[in-house]
């Protein structure tokens, strides 16, 4: 169930990490999509790189795939080899059962017959002592005999040594339930197996998107996962099967130890029987004889002495008499007696030793309990050790690996590390020699510019300012340079500290090494103990690791020299900054002193007059001045200096700083060598691990060619040693090799990085497209995940079931009837478990979906939530139906426990009856004892029939149980077989059921075999009971003829009756010879027989093992050719029927043997007498068990045939699998083939074309040279032309220097004119001549021209000729070169290819010989390992039988010691008694005689010193007795310590024998050793020949191909030039390509992104209108809530509304209160015009009196002033007023105060002017308050509203508005009395109070703003202060239209 359960865990795991899965397979399917696009453009380049690098990913694929198809053959090799070693382990276990089945019947048989002999000679001897003892007791009764108790126990005995078969039958039965167990689970796997399948092909049928494919794969990957582990399990019960037969074998061999020690025991007691037997027989004859003798000496003497002294004695005759009769009675009584004591001790010794084997049987018993338990913990231990022992064996192996790596790695740590520091000492050393040689030139060059500078410094006087500012400049970059050098030292320190952080972590690394090399030594010195051939390897690495330790700290010395020199270098630094800042100092100081002689001179050069005193000062000055000059070049000198070595610190700090990048990057590399060298020695680790694993079964084999080879290794030793300093150059060149293949590979994974890089960008575009397109779909996930609820609900009750299904299955495995049921729920599980798979594909494809999702997505969506709906609904009614099922399993469950309970209950009461039988047999065994215990010899023969009987009966039930077994066996093989099957093939169902067929027939057989035991048990009881009738019956009989005896003994008759019966004994003694020797020649034939047989079994072995070589050779065939591989397995099946035939031939030939033997001991048996047919029965009996064990035998045969068979099945399934593989590697190959014979037909195609090319050359040459000679033709041709022309025109010239002169004669002399007009004719002829030549001349021109223009014609078309070829030889040459350089790649790839080739197979040789030789050497340990056991345990047991028997004998000899003692004390006190009474017949004759002479009383004196002398004598001899007894005792002593002694040193001389066995072991172990390693090298050697002849070869061939080479370049120099062109045309059609590619790409990225906008679109109008209804829904919300809002508004309002009725009413008063104080204001305002008019009459006539005292105003001109002023503009109104100011006589500049005061303080001033004081005084104008600003400030509603709330309170009274408070707006001040005025006057004054004051009451300028009057007078001025009509003086009340009510007014003061 663990198992089962464990499948459905992983397989519930395995579709969730599916889902996931998914996701990622979709992105992987993206990202290889870009990727096939990038390699679709780069493919089309056709390139030479491009091809490479195609090439190149080809070789790739194909290493990988050969990698892959050596990980399976490898596999194929573990399996074959895990087969071998089964078969092999099969086959030894049969070979040990056979001969352990025939050591028992051989030794039973020799048991058999001993036991046989000594029964006879018992007989015998029992016969005899019976003789003697009838003779010597005449009326004593039969003495019990003392064997009757040791003869019956050995049955007892072979009860309790057999009870361990009860237990073997147990385990047996267990084994069996576990093999049906493991066939149940096979049957389950293979069910899911089906299940999957189903599952694949259903979707390959869906059809096979990328992401099944990869689901796919990961099924594949589970069902092989699955597969090894059913192969695990498999071979895990083969182990526990094969510890079960050894614990079988086992306990077999101790019942037989057993049954040996008890054999034994046995007879050591039946010996010491026989000897007591004998010694008391003859003890009891020599004791009577000499009684007698003396009786009859000492009654001769005394009749003697009666016949001489008869006379003497007359008298004393009576007394004699009566003397004699108490002697003779005394003597009887005496004779009594003694027999008596006799008797007793006979007793005694009886008793004693019936107690002693009473004791010895409990004490065995004991010690065979003890043995038992021993054994068993022995048991359990050994399989411990069995199993833990190869455990630490590999566990020490790989100990010792891992040490030995750590060495070597450590080794070359220290190697890389000495590297580094001795790089890192020569660039130090470099540098500081080129710091030293730059330090020397540089003081060499200031010397020299010191010295120029001296010199210039008189010059350069003049520029001294210049260079104090250059100082200045150069302080600062002092300063500079000290704060950077600072910040380099910093640097500097940050950079030491780092590596000193480095070379602590490095000691640290180096520490903790060295820990772990102590613990790896201390690892070695425990495996040193068992192997001193593995001291020799750690005294080498303890020799390199002290090598390591010294180079290390020479590796520390160094870095310490290198911390020095830094150090140095740091002082240096320092010292030259301080002598820089001492320069700088010193220059200070120096200027100092300059601008003080400078300041000197000045005030010199002032003060002194006189020139010769100042001339000499002068020098002074400039001899100073040149000083400092000198000084201020030195510091620029110095400053120079500085900074070049400034400059060369920070080169060489760079440089440092890159010399540690290069040590690290060199760290990190060897970091990555070694964990490369790492991983690799873990494979070969590994591969090491599985070929010794393979070799173990091959070692038996080599063993004899090991022997053969030994001689021929001793040889190469010597070139061995010669041939290692051959080996170092070869490996140098492979390491130069090495490191060019490594600078090759870096430049590859530079190369791919880059590529990683580019496919990680796409990676990331990839990602960033599938997170946007997954986040349009998370209400389709959200609904899936309701379902996906659902479903796990359901899955939760499918659990559910599942549990109560696994409780089902807990009971039905307590009943093996529920099998049937519980495989059809299994059956339904698994169909369950398809449907949840096929639920959790739907989920996985809806994610797929969903993924790849478009807006066509939703209708589908709704279809497969309809779909999941109605599976939902499907789930529902399966669940139903299991639980109706399970309550079905639940009700058969319960009615199976009732059927169980009373089987329980029957087999209680057949126990019960089986009890109560035993108890019946036990108290019959009782009764027979009893019986057993009184009858006599002859009942101890019958016995000894009966336990012969049982014994045959027990052996009968041991061949039943071996019979049982070995079909046990026979089904374990055939078990093991399957599962072998198993291994190599899947076995179908159909196999699967015939094993569960084979394995119920088996319990069927099993069941009839117990029925059989049964019966024969109950046949054996009836048989033990009625021949304990017939023993009763015969002891009855018995009893009768002994009493008849007894009377015949009494008879004269019985001796010869002796002799007659001892002739017949020898008689039968006689013909058993003859039986015996019949016996022993048929013995003989069956020990022939059975050689035979173990002959043909070797025959066998051998013949398997050929078939093994046959097999590998098959597969290595197999590999190289199919056609091969068919002919070698044909042959192999052909080997395999001829071998089955002769096996089949050779057991007809057994059986035929067996019925021959059988027909021999029958009638062997039949002419055989009657007395020997026991004998000869038993033997035929056991010949029969031979014959049936060998009719076993011949059926285990026929079925290793039949197994031998499947193999060769198998082996053409796997040679049918292997056709395939070579079948693809053929196509493969083939390919490869083609694709070379495709280069092969380029290359020859481009040689031709080549040579075409050539040939064209060369004619085109030879078309130049034509062209060029035509072309020098032409030239002469030209030539000849030119020279013609110059012969004609020197006749010319002649001619015409001859008429010059002509003329110039005839000029003087006129008269000859004749000779002119002649010559004029002349001349005439001469310039037709001319025009004629001329014309020739032209002619000539033109043909020249014409054939200069078809010679350029011809040039021109030669030059496009040449121009044409040129082109095509320049393609040629660019083909030929692109040709050569793919040639130099392949050649270059081929001899890769052919080095790793070489590598490789070299590597393979070199493994394959490594392993041979471990293989010989493990089989070699192994097998004397065994025999070093065998014979450990053999001395063993034979130590302890020697102990135990060397016991047993001192105790019995001790016994004996004792016995004999007691009987050589009782003899010499006979003696002594004999003795005595000599002495009283000498004393009593001497009396007779002193009687007769009558001297009675010296008789008397004799007799008292007689009997003094007698006691004296009694107690001597007792002292002496005990004297001796004493040395006896001492005797014994020192014989028991000198018999230990010699055990001792028997001991100490078989451990010596011990110990020099195993050094003599050891020894051959080294040496074994020492020669495979001297081979190994041998081997080395070899190989590195071959490899010197390669390298010899390759540099040969490198050397032409170089010549070839060389040739081909001078060839194509020539046309390289013109390849330049064409591959400036090519880069840039490449970079043309590459730019449309790139377009290309930006079209694709392009086309992503509109489709990703398309869908980012599409998922924002789906969140638009999303967001569009959420607003929506916020919106009617806010609108509900404002709703809400504005009605409780109303509220309010209507509130307000009443509050505001209260305050219009309120208003409404106050507006009749203002009326009524309107009323009063005009009244007061009538008296105002009245006392204005008073105020002007006083005032005209106060002008009046001023026009007549000053000058006289015109009134007109003034009022029209005034009136002019008031209707001017405002801005020239102050010329209006300077005009009134000039004519009344103010100045200009009092005006001008007057106007730039304010108009208020005009105004005032014209008012005040005009109107007077007192008018002035009666109408003050109203000042601002304060209050009105901050009114102003506010609104006009705030104060509106505090206007209603001071309105609306009733506690305070309205206020009474006062005159002044009501003042107009706007009033200026003053009124006059007169009426014409006033107009102007309130016009002028409303004007100017609305322009001054814009700060008025607010209550007021409103209203009357809102409350104009009907008829106002004019647009200018105030409305309330118009006047309704001129001719009024007096204001009446306004009437008000109706629209300017109280509430019109507030009104529209509240819509303002």
């Amino acid at each position: 169930m663990a198992s089962w359960l464990g499948g459905l865990g992983s397989g519930l795991g395995q579709s969730l990490g599916q889902v996931g899965g998914s996701l990622s397979s979709l992105t992987g399917q993206i990202s290889s999509f870009t990727k096939d696009i990038l390699l679709e453009g780069a493919e089309e380049v056709g390139d030479a790189a491009t091809e490479l690098h195609v090439s190149n990913s080809r070789l790739r694929e194909i290493e990988s795939i050969n990698a892959a198809q050596k990980l399976e053959n490898e596999r194929l090799k573990k399996v074959c080899s895990d087969l071998e070693e089964k078969h092999e382990a099969a086959e030894l276990q049969i070979k040990q059962l056979s001969i352990e089945y025939r050591n028992q019947l051989q030794q039973k048989e020799v048991e058999i017959s001993h036991l046989k002999a000594r029964q006879n000679a018992l007989q015998e001897q029992l016969q005899k002592v019976q003789a003697a003892a009838q003779s010597a007791q005449l009326g004593a009764g039969v003495l019990p005999p003392a064997t009757t108790s040791a003869s019956y126990v050995p049955v007892v005995r072979h009860s309790s040594g057999f009870e361990g078969d009860d237990m073997d039958f147990g385990d047996i039965i267990w084994s069996q339930q576990e093999i049906n167990r493991l066939s149940n689970e096979v049957s389950r796997l293979e069910s899911e197996v089906d299940h999957w399948k189903q599952i694949a092909l259903s979707s390959k049928v869906q059809g096979t998107n990328d992401a099944e494919q990869s689901e796919i794969g990961k099924l594949q990957n589970l069902v092989k996962e699955l597969k090894q582990h059913l192969s695990q399990e498999i071979d895990e019960h083969q182990h526990e099967l094969s510890v079960l037969q050894d614990a079988h074998r086992q306990k077999l061999v101790e019942i037989s130890r057993r049954h040996r020690e008890e054999l034994s025991e046995y007879e050591e007691r039946i010996e010491e029987l026989e000897n007591r037997l004998q010694q008391d027989g003859v003890i009891a004859d020599a004791m009577d004889d000499s009684k007698i003798s003396e009786q009859k000496k000492n009654a001769q003497s005394l009749e003697g002495g009666k016949v001489e002294e008869s006379q003497v004695v007359k008298d004393l005759e009576d007394e004699i008499r009566k003397l004699h009769h108490k002697l003779s009675s005394a003597k009887e009584e005496n004779k009594i007696l003694l027999k008596e004591q006799e008797l007793t001790k006979v007793e005694k010794i009886q008793i004693t030793q019936e107690y002693e084997n009473l004791k010895s049987d409990f004490s065995v018993l004991q010690s065979t309990t003890a043995e038992q338990d021993v054994l068993l913990k022995e048991q359990e231990k050994t399989l411990q050790l069995k199993t833990s022992l190869p455990e630490d064996v590999v566990r020490l192996q790989q100990a010792l690996l891992e040490a030995e790596n750590e060495i070597a790695r450590l080794s070359s740590l220290n190697q890389g590390l000495e590297k580094e520091l001795t790089s890192a000492q020569h660039k130090n050393e470099n540098i500081l020699s080129a710091y030293t040689e730059d330090q020397n030139s540089e003081l060499s060059q200031l010397r020299q510019d010191l010295e120029r500078k001296e010199h210039e410094l008189n010059e350069s006087i003049a520029e001294r300012e210049t260079l104090i500012a250059e100082l200045e400049e150069l302080d600062r970059q002092n300063q500079e340079a000290t704060q950077h050098m600072i910040t380099l030292k910093e640097q500097l320190s940050k950079q030491h500290t780092e590596t000193g952080s480095i070379i602590k972590q490095l000691k640290f690394d180096i520490d903790f090494e060295r820990k772990k090399v102590s613990e790896l030594e201390s690892e070695k010195m425990e495996t040193v103990k068992e192997l001193d051939s593995q001291k020799e390897k750690l005294s080498q690495c303890s020799y390199a690791l002290n090598d390591l330790h010294v180079s290390k700290q020479q590796l520390q010395d160094n870095i310490k020299d290198l911390q020095e020199q830094l150090r140095k270098a740091r002082d240096c630094n320092l010292h030259n900054k301080k002598e820089i800042r001492e320069l700088q100092q010193k220059l200070k100081e120096r200027e100092e002193e300059l601008s003080v002689s400078l300041s000197k001179l000045t005030e010199k050069s002032n003060q002194e007059s006189n020139y010769t005193c100042q001339d000499l000062i002068l020098k002074e000055r400039e001899v100073e001045i040149a000083k400092l000059r000198n000084d201020i070049s030195e510091n620029k000198q110095l400053n120079e200096d500085l900074e070049r070595s400034l400059s060369d610190l920070r080169t060489e700090n760079g440089k440092l700083i890159a010399a540690i990048e290069e040590l690290k990057q060199e760290l990190s590399d060897v970091i990555s060598e070694k964990s490369k060298v790492y991983l690799e020695k873990d494979t070969v680790v590994e591969a090491l691990k599985m070929e010794k694993r393979q070799l173990e079964s091959e070692l038996n084999q080599m063993e004899k060619r090991l022997l053969e080879q030994a001689h021929k290794y001793k040889q190469t030793i010597e070139e061995l040693s010669n041939a290692r300093s051959m080996d170092t150059t070869a490996l140098q060149l492979e390491h130069e090799r090495l490191v060019k293949l490594n600078q090759e590979k870096d430049f590859k994974i530079a190369e791919l990085k880059r590529s990683i890089e580019q496919t990680e960008i796409d990676h990331q575009e990839t990602k960033e497209m599938l997170t946007t397109s997954l986040g349009g779909q998370k209400q389709l996930t959200e609904l899936i995940k309701e379902k996906e609820l659902f479903i796990e609900k359901f899955k939760n009750q499918a659990l559910q079931v599942k549990q109560e299904l696994e409780e089902c299955m807990k009971v039905s495995k307590k009943q093996d009837v529920l099998k049937q049921n519980l495989e059809e729920k299994d059956r339904s599980l698994a169909v369950m478990k398809e449907e949840n798979n096929h639920l959790k594909e739907e989920i996985e494809r809806l994610k797929d979906q969903q993924s790849r999702s478009t807006p066509v997505v939703e209708p589908k969506t709704l279809d497969i939530i309809i779909e999941l709906e109605s599976e939902v609904t499907q789930l529902k009614v399966i669940k139903s139906n299991l639980e109706e099922e399970i309550e079905v399993h639940k009700k058969t469950i319960e009615d199976q426990n009732q059927t169980t309970a009373q089987l329980q209950q029957s087999l209680q009461e057949q126990r019960k009856e089986i009890d109560e039988s035993k108890f019946q047999c036990e108290q019959m065994n009782v009764t027979h004892e009893r019986l057993s215990l009184e009858k006599d010899e002859e009942i101890k023969n019958l016995q000894k029939t009966i336990e012969q009987i049982k014994t045959q009966l027990h052996k009968e039930r041991q061949i039943i149980q071996t019979d049982s077994s070995d079909l046990f066996q026979e089904t374990k093989v055939q078990t093991l077989n399957g599962e072998n099957g198993n291994e190599k093939h899947d076995l179908s169902k159909a196999e699967i059921e015939r094993l569960v067929k084979g394995i119920k027939e088996r319990e069927m057989e099993i069941k009839l075999l117990n029925e059989k035991n049964v019966s024969l048990s109950q046949q054996i009881d009836q048989l033990s009971k009625d021949e304990v009738g017939k023993l009763t019956r015969i002891i009855q009989e018995k009893d009768l003829e002994i009493q008849a005896l007894n009377a015949r003994v009494s008879s004269a008759s019985y001796r010869q009756d002796v002799l007659s019966l001892q002739q017949q004994l020898q008689a039968y003694v006689m013909e058993r010879e003859q039986v015996l020797a019949v016996l022993s020649e048929k013995t003989r034939e069956n020990s022939q027989l059975k050689t035979e047989y173990r002959n043909i079994m070797d025959m066998v072995a051998a013949k398997e093992a050929a078939l093994v070589r046959l097999q590998e050779e098959n597969q290595k065939l197999c590999n190289r050719s199919e056609n091969s591989s068919q002919d070698m397995s044909r042959e192999t099946i052909q080997n395999l029927s001829r071998i089955i035939r002769e096996k089949d031939i050779e057991i007809d030939a057994l059986s035929q043997k067996c019925q021959t033997l059988l027909t021999v001991l029958q009638t062997s048996s039949t002419g055989t007498d009657n007395g020997s047919g026991g004998v000869n029965s038993n033997q035929f009996e056991e010949l029969l068990q031979e014959r049936d064990k060998l009719k076993q035998q011949v059926k285990k045969m026929e079925e290793w045939k039949q197994q031998v068979i499947t193999t060769v099945q198998n082996m053409q399934h796997e040679s049918v699998h292997l056709q395939d593989e070579l079948h693809k590697l053929q196509a493969q190959i083939s390919v490869e083939s083609d694709s070379n014979s495709k280069l092969q037909v380029d290359y020859n195609g481009l040689i031709q074309s080549y040579e075409q090319s050539e040939k064209k050359l060369k004619s085109f040459s030879q078309e130049l040279a034509q062209v060029q000679h035509s072309i020098g033709q032409l030239h002469n041709t030209k030539d000849l032309l030119l020279s013609k022309l110059d012969l004609v025109t020197p006749s010319v010239a002649t001619a015409s220097t001859i008429s010059q002169l002509s003329g110039i004669q005839c000029s003087a002399p006129e008269v000859l004119s004749d000779e002119s007009k002649l010559l004029r004719k002349e001349l005439e002829q001469l310039k037709k001549k001319l025009q004629e030549k001329d014309s020739t001349i032209r002619t000539l021109q033109e043909n020249n021209q014409r054939l200069s223009d078809s010679v350029a014609s011809a040039s021109e078309i030669e030059r496009k000729s040449q121009e044409g070829t040129e082109s095509e030889m320049r393609q040629i040459k660019e083909k030929h070169d692109v040709l050569q350089k793919s040639l130099r790649e392949k050649d270059i790839l081929i001899k890769s290819k052919s080095d790793q080739l070489l590598s490789v197979s070299e590597n393979l040789s070199n493994k394959e010989n490594e392993n041979e030789l471990l293989k010989q050497a493990v089989t070699n340990l192994k097998e004397r390992n065994l025999i070093l056991e065998m014979d450990i345990r053999k001395l063993k047991e034979e130590n302890e039988k020697v102990v135990a028997t060397c016991r047993e004998k001192e105790t019995e000899f001790r016994a004996l010691q004792e016995t004999n003692m007691q009987f050589s004390m009782m003899l010499k006190e006979k003696e002594f008694e004999s003795h005595s009474m000599k002495e009283k017949a000498l004393a009593f004759e001497k009396l007779l005689k002193e009687k007769e002479q009558g001297k009675t009383g010296e008789l008397n004196q004799l007799l008292n010193e007689v009997k003094s002398m007698q006691e004296k004598a009694v107690t001597f001899q007792q002292e002496r007795d005990q004297v001796m007894v004493a040395l006896k005792q001492k005797q014994m002593e020192s014989s028991a310590l000198q018999s230990e002694m010699q055990h001792l040193r028997e001991k100490e001389q078989r451990l010596n024998q011990e110990l020099e066995r195993l050094r003599n072991h050891l020894l051959e172990m080294e040496d074994s050793y020492t020669r495979e390693a001297l081979a190994a090298e041998d081997r080395e050697v070899k190989l590195r020949k071959k490899v010197l002849i390669l390298e010899e070869k390759l540099v040969s061939s490198s050397t032409a191909v170089e010549n070839a080479s060389h040739q081909a370049s001078l060839q194509v120099e020539s046309l390289q030039e013109q390849l330049n062109l064409v591959s400036k045309q090519r880069d840039e059609t490449v970079l043309q390509l590459t730019i449309s590619q790139d377009q290309v790409k930006q079209y694709a990225l392009s086309l992503a992104n509109l489709q990703m906008v398309l869908e980012q679109f599409q998922q924002e109008e789906k969140a638009m209108y999303s967001a569009e209804l959420e607003k929506h829904q916020k919106q009617t919300a806010e609108w509900r809530k404002k709703a809400e809002d504005l009605e409780e508004k109303v509220v309010s309002l209507q509130e307000s509304l009443g509050e505001a009725n209260a305050a219009l009413d309120a208003a409404s008063r106050l507006t009749e209160q203002l009326d009524i104080k309107e009323e009063q204001i005009e009244e007061l305002k009538k008296e105002g015009e009245i006392r204005r008019e008073m105020l002007e009459d006083v005032q005209n006539k106060l002008m009046n009196l001023m026009n007549s005292t000053e000058g006289k105003v015109d009134k007109l001109l003034m009022r029209n002033l005034f009136v002019g002023h008031f209707h001017t503009p405002k801005n020239k109104r102050p010329e209006v007023l300077r005009l009134m100011g000039s004519i009344l006589g103010i100045k200009k500049e009092e005006l001008d105060q007057l106007l730039s005061e304010d108009q208020r303080g005009v105004t005032r001033w014209v008012t005040g002017w005009l109107g007077g004081g007192a008018g002035s005084k009666s109408v003050p104008s109203t000042p601002l308050r304060p209050t009105h600003q901050s009114v102003f400030n506010s609104s006009f509603s705030e104060l509106f509203v505090k206007f209603l709330e001071t309105e609306s309170c009733p506690s305070l009274p309205p206020p009474k508005l006062s005159v002044h408070d009501m003042k107009p707006l706007g009033a200026a001040g003053a009124g006059k009395t007169s009426s014409t005025p006033p107009n102007s006057q309130m016009q002028d004054s409303a004007v100017s109070g609305m322009s001054r004051r814009p700060d008025t009451n607010p209550f007021l300028a409103p209203r009357s703003a809102a409350v104009p009057l009907i008829t106002p007078a004019s647009s200018s001025g105030h409305l309330l202060m118009k006047p309704i009509s001129d001719a009024l003086p007096t204001f009446t009340p306004l009437p008000v239209s109706p629209d300017a009510s109280a509430g019109a007014v507030l009104k529209d003061l509240l819509k303002q």
